[in-house]
C-alpha cells in the first residue's frame, strides 16, 4: 500500500503529463492538498490523506476555510484541488469514495471581466520604439496578445513549427492539452515573419541554446517567461507615463469583447478563446451589453440625465 507522498506524487505526475497543466497550476494544487492534511492531522479527524473515511472531515474544513475569511474564490480553488486529487485516487483504487464530490463551496458573485480601453492600447502601441529588437518584440508581443485572444502561457508556449503561414493561422496548445487554431491578419503575419527572421534570430545569438524554437525570447535568449511578459507590460506603461492596469488577461478580455461589440457570434468567439464551455464566454455578452447600456444613457436625449427636462 502506497503513503499519501506516493500518492501525491502520483497525482502530480498525472496532472503533468496527462493533463498539461503549468508549474504555478500544479505548485497551487500541491499546496491545496498539503493544507488539507496538516488540518486532517491537526484536528485529529484522520491520520492522512488515504484514511479518510467520510464527508465530516471535509465539511469542517470548508467551515475552518469559511472561519479565517479567506475569499469564496480561493476557498471553492482549493475544493476544486481537492476534489480533483480525491477523483484521480478513487480511479487509482487507493480510496473506495470521494468525500469532496457533495461538498458545495460558497457562491461567487459574477463579476464583469476587466477589459482595456482601445485608446489606452492605441497609446501603447504608439509608445513603442519598433526600431529596436526589443521593442519590435515588445510590439508584436502585444499584438498576439490583443490579435489572438491568447492565454499569456500560450504565448510563452509558442513554437514556430505551431505557425502556418501559408493559412495565416497558429496551433495553440491550450489549457488541458486541448488544441486549437486562431487566425492570424495579413500584417500580423507580415510581422511575425519579420521578427523570426531578423529579431528573433538576434536574441537567440545570445543563448547557449541555438534549437531553442519558441518564438518569443527573452534578452538572453531564452524562452520568454509569463512573468517576463507582465514586467514588459508594467515597462511599456511606465515609458508612455500612464498609471491604468494592464495584464494580459484583461487584454484576452478586451479581445472577446471587440469582437462581439462588432457581431461576431458567441460559438466563433468560443472556439477562439478556447473554451469548454459556452457558459465561460457568455460573460462577455454582459460586457457588451453594460457599454451598450452605457453608450444609450450617455447619448439618447430623453435618456440623458443631464437632458433630463427634454
Amino acid at each position: 500500500m502506497i503513503n499519501d507522498e506516493e500518492a501525491l506524487e502520483g497525482f502530480i505526475d498525472y496532472l503533468t503529463s496527462i493533463k498539461n497543466y503549468s508549474i504555478y497550476t500544479i505548485k497551487s494544487y500541491t499546496k491545496d492538498i498539503s493544507d488539507f492534511k496538516d488540518f486532517l492531522i491537526s484536528e485529529k479527524m484522520a491520520a492522512g490523506l488515504l484514511q479518510l473515511r467520510n464527508d465530516r472531515a471535509c465539511k469542517n474544513y470548508l467551515s475552518f476555510l469559511s472561519y479565517k475569511d479567506i475569499e469564496s474564490r480561493s476557498i471553492n480553488r482549493k475544493l476544486s484541488s481537492l476534489r480533483s486529487f480525491y477523483n484521480y485516487l478513487l480511479k487509482q483504487k487507493l480510496v473506495t469514495a470521494n468525500y469532496f464530490s457533495e461538498v458545495n463551496g460558497p457562491k461567487i458573485p459574477k463579476r464583469l471581466p476587466k477589459v482595456v480601453k482601445e485608446n489606452e492600447l492605441d497609446l501603447l502601441f504608439k509608445g513603442i520604439d519598433t526600431k529596436t529588437v526589443l521593442g519590435y518584440r515588445n510590439y508584436l508581443l502585444l499584438e498576439i496578445l490583443y490579435g489572438c485572444g491568447l492565454r499569456v502561457s500560450e504565448v510563452c508556449n509558442m513554437q514556430i513549427k505551431d505557425i502556418d503561414f501559408s493559412n495565416n493561422s497558429i496551433m495553440i496548445h491550450g489549457k488541458g492539452s486541448k488544441d486549437r487554431i486562431v487566425l492570424i491578419y495579413d500584417s500580423l503575419a507580415q510581422k511575425l515573419k519579420h521578427y523570426i527572421t531578423y529579431e528573433r534570430t538576434d536574441l537567440l545569438s545570445k543563448s547557449e541554446n541555438v534549437n531553442n524554437r519558441t518564438v518569443f525570447l527573452n534578452n538572453n535568449g531564452g524562452s520568454l517567461t509569463t512573468r517576463g511578459v507582465r514586467v514588459i507590460l508594467n515597462k511599456l506603461i511606465n515609458d508612455i507615463g500612464e498609471t491604468f492596469k494592464l495584464s494580459p488577461h484583461m487584454i484576452r478580455h478586451s479581445f472577446a469583447t471587440a469582437l462581439l461589440n462588432n457581431g461576431a457570434d458567441l460559438r466563433s468567439v468560443q472556439e477562439l478563446l478556447g473554451h469548454e464551455n459556452l457558459s465561460t464566454t457568455q460573460i462577455y455578452t454582459h460586457v457588451s451589453y453594460e457599454a451598450m447600456k452605457k453608450s444609450y444613457f450617455e447619448s439618447f436625449p430623453r435618456a440623458n440625465k443631464k437632458n433630463k427636462n427634454l
